[in-house]
């Protein structure tokens, strides 16, 4: 991943639904907000990258709960971008929080974790690749 392409540590870069019905719920948002969508080969499958209506900018994702989202709740989930995901890892658990899932790698993009805060909401850490 280039400098460029690379988000801004401390913003939400991402949020992703992972669930079993992609198509009926991929169809359900595009219905419903206007998003559009492509394809995104996940080899035996594809997943869904959901795009703005007039930008067409890739804005969120919605994906088969299966391969490296196997487990993961079927929710929205957001992505917080960190600088060192060990040590958001570790920050979490010292604060009362808990890692639920991962990490996992998530290819060329970087690795990414999921936590739960003390209050049970959970969100998800991603690392840029350096």
């Amino acid at each position: 991943m280039s400098e460029t392409n690379k988000i801004e540590v401390g913003t939400v870069g991402w949020m992703d639904l992972t669930i079993e019905n992609t198509e009926e719920v991929r169809d359900f948002y595009s219905k419903v907000t206007g998003w559009k969508h492509q394809p995104l080969s996940m080899g035996e499958y594809d997943d869904f990258i959901m795009l703005a209506p007039e930008s067409e900018k890739p804005i969120a994702g919605v994906c088969h709960a299966r391969g490296m989202n196997e487990g993961l709740p079927p929710q929205w989930l957001i992505y917080i971008t960190v600088a060192n995901l060990e040590k958001s890892m570790t920050l979490c658990k010292e604060s009362g929080g808990k890692v639920i899932f991962g990490p996992k790698d998530a290819g060329q993009h970087g690795t990414f974790c999921v936590i739960q805060d003390p209050a049970g909401a959970v969100a998800g850490l991603f690392e840029n690749k350096k």
